[in-house]
């Protein structure tokens, strides 16, 4: 059985739950298929109605599922709140995406006998992935990354059904937030939820599975992909995983803002963010350090979202104890509450230490590594491995040209005199990186995750009638194509 507990107290919340057998995952999987089918085959307007239904669904129920969810993740309401609209906010994201039809990449090169050889009528765009995506639920976003997460939305949208593989850190809540997703969709069976680690292993190497999506850590991505390797048909795995966000603070900076700003977001959610700034470069000097200890001990503690991500985070403070501890916070309260630590080192002995010195530790630890110049710094930047972001703090511009050059080599989204903590749901965001933030050039937060779940199909010669309708020439969706070379909206 699985039980849901809460991380104050250590106490079991609700009913067991039974895992899902073998043939469970096949009765769902095989189900999601056959929804599948009828999705793909309804208009851009009658999905996008679909998901603005979910997203309405979720926002009517929200006073029901903060409370369920901070019995399992204690979180707040103010965060879960929050954490409700941005999963709304995404569905409805991708209805605009559907409805603006630009994703599937209309693309028509009308037939050119002058061409040497000549060249026939050739058209292509993106469609949905024949099959099912299977989807693994994350453990510190019980909504945005979850059963209904960005993954789940964008494979919607797509035309894909979803079957997610509920975290055992919010079964219950991954419960009921399937049954109101699953009550707002014209077919129920395009979204399936199962229980269970032996059930993640069945989904993901269940036939009709086309694709996964996951965000965890880097040992729970390679057990997935080693999965996928025993498939006999290959798929795509999308895998968001470590990331330590490098933060560069160049002398120009202000130090108490900068001081403030860092305290506050390696504490945020007691640090379980897959962009919290685990490592931060500083300009040797006091009045930075001794704002950084003010800041950082001025924060406290709180319950981790599990026992295994508790005991993760103390196993990273005993291999970051090495080094000096520049300060910490207050200790938290609850069965699974941390400290926050801040731990210093000076850039030399850093690099000594690569690469584990640089390796994630989840929750709100963070190294702070000091420089004498920032000439000295490219070079050591350039030995860190990929993450989901980079910021810069400066207030001149002038000084940052070859860090800013190292590090967008280094990171999916850079950020200039902010912080990694909160991706924005936007058209323009992308939240992915080199390895091992990320298995793919691909982003989980954003329009172009919907990028994941397409395939592109060319068609040569193809008769008018037979083509879809975003490849005819009357164009009757209205969607961007782009015409023998010229883009036409």
């Amino acid at each position: 059985m699985i039980h849901g507990y809460d991380p104050r107290t250590g106490e079991n919340v609700g009913a067991g739950l039974s895992e899902t057998d073998g043939d469970g995952v096949d009765l769902i999987v095989s189900a999601a298929a056959a929804a599948g089918a009828a999705w793909r085959a309804t208009s851009a307007d009658e999905r996008a109605a679909a998901l603005e239904a979910v997203a309405d669904a979720l926002t009517e129920r929200v006073d029901e599922l903060w409370r369920l969810a901070d019995q399992e993740t204690a979180l707040g309401e103010g965060r879960l709140r929050g954490e409700v609209a941005r999963a709304a906010g995404q569905f409805r994201l991708f209805a605009q995406v559907i409805r603006d039809g630009g994703y599937v990449e209309a693309i028509i090169d009308h037939a050119d006998p002058s061409a040497v050889p000549p060249r026939p009528d050739v058209r292509r765009m993106r469609r949905p992935l024949p099959g099912v995506v299977a989807v693994f639920a994350a453990s510190n976003f019980p909504f945005a990354f979850s059963v209904a997460g960005g993954d789940t939305a964008s494979a919607l949208a797509a035309g894909c059904p979803v079957v997610v593989k509920a975290h055992p850190g919010h079964p219950n809540t991954s419960e009921r937030v399937a049954r109101i997703v699953r009550d707002a969709l014209p077919y129920p069976d395009l979204l399936g939820l199962v229980q269970g680690m032996q059930a993640g292993a069945d989904l993901v190497k269940h036939p009709l599975v086309v694709a996964a999506g996951f965000t965890g850590s880097v040992a729970g991505g390679k057990a997935i992909q080693r999965l996928i390797d025993e498939r006999e048909t290959p798929i795509p795995f999308y895998g968001e995983l470590g990331s330590v966000n490098p933060v560069v603070v160049l002398p120009s900076a202000p130090a108490r803002e900068v001081a403030a700003g860092f305290a506050g977001s390696l504490t945020l959610g007691v640090g379980q963010f897959c962009t919290n700034p685990g490592l931060m470069f500083v300009p040797e000097g006091d009045e930075l350090r001794k704002a950084l200890v003010e800041a950082v001990e001025g924060t406290s503690g709180g319950p981790m979202l599990g026992e295994r991500i508790r005991d993760g985070y103390l196993g990273g403070l005993d291999r970051l104890g090495e080094l000096r501890l520049l300060a910490e916070g207050r200790p938290g309260e609850g069965a699974l509450a941390v400290t926050p630590k801040v731990f210093t080192t000076d850039l030399a002995s850093f690099a000594e230490k690569l690469p584990q010195v640089a390796e994630e530790c989840f929750g709100p630890a963070s190294v702070v590594v000091t420089y004498r110049d920032a000439s000295e710094l490219p070079a050591v930047l350039e030995r860190l491995e990929g993450s989901l972001t980079a910021t810069i703090h400066s207030a001149d511009p002038g000084e940052a040209g070859e860090v800013a050059e190292v590090l967008g080599r280094k990171a999916g989204r850079l950020i200039w005199n902010g912080w990694p903590t909160g991706v924005a749901v936007c058209w323009a965001m992308h939240h992915g990186g080199p390895w091992p933030s990320s298995t793919s050039a691909s982003t989980s937060v954003g329009a172009t995750a919907i990028e994941r779940w397409l395939a592109p199909t060319a068609y040569q010669d193809w008769p008018q009638a037979l083509l879809p309708d975003e490849l005819k020439d009357a164009n009757p969706l209205g969607v961007p194509q782009r015409v023998d070379g010229r883009l036409t909206v």
